[in-house]
């Protein structure tokens, strides 16, 4: 199975700010639809909590060290291997790692792809 990164970054480095992406980009947010699409999806508690529902359409896959934790019409998992062992077990193609930022660190260990946008501005964050 190919793990893949999927983020968005301004010419600062900047990704969120305060648990949101400070941009609006609708080509990309259609580009991101296109490559999660059908995927299983890993993201961090955070990332889930500020989109405040799964996404449709996608595996949601949220990854949080609090056993009890719940995430409606996700699985939350605890660590990155049990995501991946579930992501296999799914008989997935290709997990999407979704951010946030702690959940990229650990993901370059893992990702063999990257799928960045680039975004030509500053933003605090």
């Amino acid at each position: 199975m190919k793990i893949s990164m999927v983020a968005a970054v301004s010419e600062n480095g900047v990704i969120g700010c305060e648990g949101k992406i400070p941009w609006s980009l609708p080509v990309d947010l259609a580009r991101f639809r296109v490559l999660t699409f059908n995927h299983h999806i890993l993201m961090g508690r955070a990332t889930y909590e500020s989109i405040g529902r799964p996404l449709p359409g996608r595996v949601n896959l949220v990854l949080s060290r609090r056993l009890d934790y719940l995430a409606s019409g996700c699985l939350v998992v605890p660590s990155f291997d049990d995501a991946i062992r579930l992501a296999q077990f799914g008989h997935e193609s290709e997990l999407m790692i979704i951010g946030g930022a702690r959940v990229y660190e650990q993901g370059l260990l893992f990702a063999r792809q990257i799928y960045l946008t680039r975004v030509h501005a500053e933003f605090e964050g």
